[in-house]
């Protein structure tokens, strides 16, 4: 059993490709771009994700995110990416590998988002199924985690449909949105079997 990750993060996170869509490490550069998304796309995201700060749509916040970002990759704590539409580099959204946890465990929590104009088009599954191979091979994650609103069904169809299954219901499990909401509990297994 691997404890440690094996792959050498002193160079930048791999491109991963999947069907139709890129992962790759958010840059600075991504900055207007994504706060253009995230700005257009903040009623759709409200529902289901943490309040957002006053400055979050700013070039200093997004400087302090990616800072984060980086500061995890280092620690081994995170993984975050941005999918881009691999015939243009559109991007389509955000993806994150946060949490891992090593030892006995070698697990870690799955967060994504899409841009509203990006909604019902296949992106976040091709990037979900993308990741998975990245979580279970080069880092050697045991379990991946994620959890999701009850009343979220595209989330719950993407998660099912990627090959995760349901283990649970957690309540008031995280702050979305300024209200501790209750969470379906949900994981994928290395040996999970592939999901067409």
């Amino acid at each position: 059993m691997a404890f440690f990750r094996t792959i050498n993060f002193s160079e930048p996170l791999p491109l991963i490709e999947g069907e139709g869509v890129v992962l790759r490490m958010p840059q600075i550069t991504d900055f207007e771009e994504w706060a253009a998304l995230r700005e257009a796309s903040r009623d759709f995201l409200t529902p289901w994700e943490p309040t957002w700060p006053d400055d979050d749509l700013t070039r200093g916040a997004f400087r302090r995110r990616i800072k984060r970002y980086a500061e995890d990759l280092r620690s081994d704590h995170g993984y975050a990416f941005l999918i881009a539409r691999h015939t243009d580099g559109a991007l389509l959204g955000g993806l994150t590998l946060a949490n891992i946890r090593r030892g006995v465990a070698q697990a870690g929590s799955l967060g994504y988002w899409v841009g509203l104009p990006f909604i019902r088009h296949g992106y976040m599954t091709a990037a979900v199924r993308a990741v998975i191979p990245f979580a279970f091979s080069s880092l050697r994650l045991h379990r991946v985690e994620a959890a999701c609103i009850p009343t979220n069904n595209a989330s719950i169809r993407l998660l099912e449909k990627t090959g995760f299954v349901r283990e649970g219901f957690a309540r008031e499990y995280l702050c979305i949105n300024g209200t501790w909401q209750d969470h379906l509990l949900y994981a994928r297994l290395k040996d999970a079997p592939k999901q067409s």
